[in-house]
């Protein structure tokens, strides 16, 4: 069964230097998304910055990039086939991704959806997401189908560069295993640095880029806060230097502080140094200001091009984390989500994610923290999903699902359920 609704248009962004430097006194204060100032007008406190490497830009309107040429369409395709007693089915998962995505696009073939977004000559990175190792990772199944489709349209393997933010996270979930021949694979902090403020590990591919940076007054509890570095969350090298573009592989998921971590939060904390500032403590969570302040920055914002969700396992209490132990957080939502827009892709899945709690007697995601309701299940004071909101109000995407401002400005949901017999 396929609900599309009509598509929307891209809101106009404003051309920004690559740098952005935010002052926390000022918070996110542009207006609704749509309005002639959140569109051009840069919120007050931000200011820009040239490099030695020159200056990119955000993507203008229609571009690859964030919101992208598809602003506000979510595709979100279910296939009960694809996971059946938590054994995953790869030809199952690859048909529901060739369909999300012609669907996405409009296109007539999988390889032509595909063709939107790359061509020969890109140096693709595939962002994955291991922290809910064991029982909701990316799928090492979802990141062969992607690979294989980016070789059909031309992207040499040698050009193909499989991450995670921590390489031990990587390797502790296995996903190594799964990277085929000839692919390289790792973590931009390469090696263990419980201080997550360490810049240069001596590499050229991993480490993080001195000149890219977002600088919020925000440190972690018990830093220095007289060193500057506790202030900065630098861009990997990997981001800036080596791929021209990013596909990442969210997951399904509740998180504790950011009340659920999607594709945002999976940009704003798998892309950067310096993150566990955003909630060092139980009551000093700031996702809701941390993660678009990052994800604002021009050089994810252009080169983060596609987002495919992996909703086959979900988790609707207890993520980011998936222990064995929690099995009973965990349920089998057989579902693919694909969009270039960040916030519309996130709003969906927090009413997937709250619609799975209201089914099992749980509050919203909006609702709980050790100071709300559910008190004895949560470790911070109170969970932060208006992030995604906050995101919107600064341009990266749509954020209503029925916009006062019509269609055009609304999320564009579009389900679709596949026969596993057919």
């Amino acid at each position: 069964m396929t609900t599309p609704e009509s598509g929307a248009t891209p809101t106009p962004c404003v051309s920004r230097r690559r740098f952005l430097q935010v002052g926390a006194t000022t918070g996110l204060t542009l207006g609704g998304l749509g309005g002639a100032d959140a569109s051009t007008a840069a919120p007050a406190g931000v200011v820009s910055a040239s490099t030695s490497r020159g200056v990119i830009q955000p993507p203008a309107e229609g571009e690859l990039g964030i919101p992208g040429p598809y602003p506000g369409r979510v595709v979100e395709v279910r296939n009960p086939a694809m996971s059946v007693h938590r054994v995953k089915n790869r030809a199952a998962i690859e048909t529901t991704l060739d369909r999300a995505m012609t669907e996405l696009t409009g296109a007539d073939s999988a390889i032509e959806a595909w063709r939107v977004f790359f061509e020969p000559g890109d140096v693709v990175g595939i962002k994955m997401n291991p922290v809910g190792n064991p029982l909701a990772n990316s799928s090492s199944e979802l990141m062969l189908a992607v690979i294989d489709r980016l070789k059909a349209v031309g992207i040499k393997p040698s050009d193909i560069v499989v991450f995670e933010r921590y390489k031990n996270e990587f390797i502790n979930a296995r996903m190594h295993e799964a990277v085929p021949d000839g692919i390289t694979w790792g973590g931009l902090t390469p090696a263990d640095d419980p201080s997550q403020l360490e810049i240069d590990f001596k590499d050229d591919l991993w480490g993080y880029d001195p000149d890219e940076f977002v600088e919020m007054d925000i440190v972690h509890q018990g830093f220095d806060p007289k060193d500057d570095r506790t202030r900065r969350s630098h861009l990997g090298k990997l981001i800036t230097r080596r791929v021209n573009k990013l596909v990442l592989l969210p997951v399904l998921k509740d998180h504790g502080s950011a009340g659920v971590t999607g594709a945002l939060k999976n940009m704003s904390h798998g892309l950067v140094n310096n993150v566990a500032r955003s909630h060092s403590t139980p009551q000093t969570n700031v996702c809701n200001y941390f993660i678009p302040s990052v994800v604002r920055h021009p050089v994810i914002r252009r080169k983060c091009v596609l987002q495919i969700m992996d909703g086959i396992i979900g988790v609707y209490q207890g993520g980011p984390f998936a222990h064995a132990e929690n099995i009973r957080w965990t349920w089998e939502a057989n579902t693919l989500f694909v969009a270039t827009d960040p916030v519309a892709l996130d709003m969906v899945e927090w009413m997937r994610i709250d619609a799975k709690r209201k089914e099992m007697g749980l509050a919203p995601v909006g609702a709980v923290g050790r100071l709300a309701l559910d008190a004895d299940r949560e470790g911070f004071d109170i969970r932060q999903p208006q992030h995604i909101i906050l995101a919107g109000n600064l341009g990266l995407g749509r954020f209503e699902f029925k916009s006062p401002r019509g269609r055009r400005s609304s999320i564009d949901h579009r389900i679709v359920t596949l026969d596993p017999a057919a």
